[in-house]
């Protein structure tokens, strides 16, 4: 009897490595099931699961669990969304610090398709997460229309096996191909293979094995079909850990940005009018992760289930140190002296030792059991998307949505608050915006996002990785708010988005038995 929980047996397991695509890859080398999900549904036979709400309901927590724990090497490490995605996508900007060897590899772009390094169990864990939510998607179609379960009672959870499906789609997006506005100008506009069916048997993976990349535009396409058919779906919120209706609107707003359908974003946030604000405090979403105004979703970490001291956020963060807030953000003039979110209960700075005077988030702020959330999306996303938007197409209200995000951060918004007059242009608006997103956001992983979509922008463009401070702990005397830092020697250099480094190569576990993905690996690898 056939097991939901993907053992192979001893036969297949040889032909699953070489055949297979990213999570099957995973399974046949050694990534235990048990060990990531920890589920009852695990030793339920796949003939049974999809017999009750309440067994289906089982392995969606699996899946949550597989979205939240992922592997590293045969360690939880959070692939990819449970704490990888904030760190490698922080770790790719240059808003943050690497302070040790710990994440040097993708903070200097050191990376390639062979060694176990991040890039790589970023793609293995995230196509290992799209694979259950195919299964499950399938395993619900089928026993609706088999009668053994009623689409009313299951469609919020293949709501939330669309959510993740598209998220992850996307999350390799940024990473693997090429921002959507440079398609067009030479033959390697590659999105990502999207995954559309689930494999538990040879006959299903080979099928898989040979999806094609298609074109970036082609991927946003399905990324978005995916969220709008979630949005049908899923269930208003109720609780953050839960994938949302809300949650899903919010989302849209993200791809659209990159997408750059400014209109879009406008239309998307709307919908979230009078359903969330932001808290007057903005230590309020950090100090109580589950009940405030403005966390849409966040995946969920209790002090029994997070990704080790080896991958969690307030380990890495202000427990080891070994992520600092950079010079470069910390001394930006437009982040004022006085704003909160430099407040102690949100910055750590160590007073002695090898660290002292050193700036380290606190966001994440349980060092000991590591049970902090990792956000996925904030109502501060969407308005920052929205003003964004609005700003681009010269609406003036984006100024609202700015402010909303900004003020409850001042020492005294009726001076410091931005007005008509604070800006002469476009460019500056937009500017003020993407400084803002990147205080707001700081080690919550949207840096690389945002440099990734605005490649070659028309009003505030970047050209690849930027210049970062050199890897290692930061002097404690370049921490010096409103003086701009200087580069200088030792400091990790720029590198531009037509260096191969720009995007990661898919691994070479895949290309090498992969004739399809082969002739479409990313250029220069």
């Amino acid at each position: 009897m056939k097991k939901y929980n993907l053992k192979l047996n001893k036969n297949l397991k040889g032909i699953f490595a070489v055949a297979s695509f990213a999570f099957l890859l995973a399974t046949a080398t050694g990534c235990s099931e048990d060990r990531l999900d920890q589920q009852p549904f695990n030793e339920v036979p796949e003939e049974t699961i999809f017999t009750s709400q309440a067994l289906v309901e089982q392995a969606v927590n699996g899946m949550y669990n597989a979205a939240q724990r992922g592997d590293y090497a045969g360690a939880g490490r959070g692939y990819p969304f449970g704490a990888a995605y904030q760190i490698q996508n922080d770790m790719r900007g240059e808003d943050m610090v690497s302070t040790a060897t710990f994440f040097q590899n993708t903070y200097i772009s050191a990376i390639n398709g062979a060694a176990a390094l991040n890039n790589i169990y970023y793609w293995l864990d995230t196509y290992r997460l799209i694979n259950r939510a195919n299964l499950l998607i399938e395993g619900i179609d089928k026993a609706v229309a088999a009668g053994t379960v009623s689409a009313a009672d299951t469609n919020k959870f293949k709501g939330e096996a669309l959510f993740f499906r598209a998220i992850s789609h996307f999350e390799m997006l940024k990473h693997f191909s090429r921002p959507i506005q440079l398609t067009g100008s030479d033959l390697f506009d590659y999105g990502v293979p999207y995954m559309l069916k689930g494999s538990t048997n040879l006959q299903d993976a080979l099928e898989n094995a040979n999806v094609d990349r298609e074109n970036v535009g082609v991927t946003y396409g399905k990324v978005l079909a995916d969220l709008d058919a979630a949005e049908i779906l899923l269930a208003n919120q109720y609780t953050v850990y839960r994938i949302s209706k809300e949650a899903a609107i919010a989302y849209k707003t993200v791809v659209k940005l990159h997408q750059r359908d400014w209109a879009g974003v406008i239309t998307e946030a709307n919908k979230l009018d009078g359903k969330f604000t932001m808290e007057p405090d903005p230590n309020t979403p950090w100090a109580n992760n589950s009940v405030n105004n403005e966390s849409i979703f966040s995946i969920e970490n209790t002090d029994t289930n997070n990704p080790t001291v080896n991958g969690a956020l307030p380990s890495m963060h202000a427990g080891r140190n070994l992520i600092a807030i950079s010079p470069v953000l910390w001394n930006k003039a437009m982040w004022l002296a006085t704003d909160k979110r430099r407040s102690e209960n949100m910055v750590l700075t160590p007073a002695s030792g090898a660290t002292a005077g050193r700036k380290y988030s606190l966001k994440y702020k349980d060092t000991t059991t590591r049970k902090d959330a990792a956000p996925i999306i904030r109502y501060a996303e969407v308005l920052l998307n929205r003003a964004e938007a609005k700003a681009r197409l010269g609406d003036a209200t984006y100024l609202a949505d700015l402010n909303a995000v900004r003020n409850r951060s001042l020492a005294n918004p009726a001076t410091e608050a931005y007005t008509a007059a604070s800006f002469g242009t476009m460019v500056s608006q937009v500017d003020a915006i993407l400084t803002e997103r990147r205080i707001e956001f700081v080690a919550e992983g949207k840096r690389w996002g945002d440099i990734h979509r605005l490649i070659n922008d028309d009003l505030a463009p970047t050209a690849g990785v930027p210049q970062k401070y050199k890897n290692g702990v930061p002097k404690a005397t370049d921490y010096t708010i409103g003086t701009p830092y200087v580069f200088g020697s030792g400091d990790v250099g720029a590198i531009p988005y037509t260096d191969r480094r720009f995007l990661w190569p898919i691994p070479d576990a895949q290309v090498n038995v992969n004739p399809t993905l082969k002739a479409q690996q990313n250029k220069g690898w």
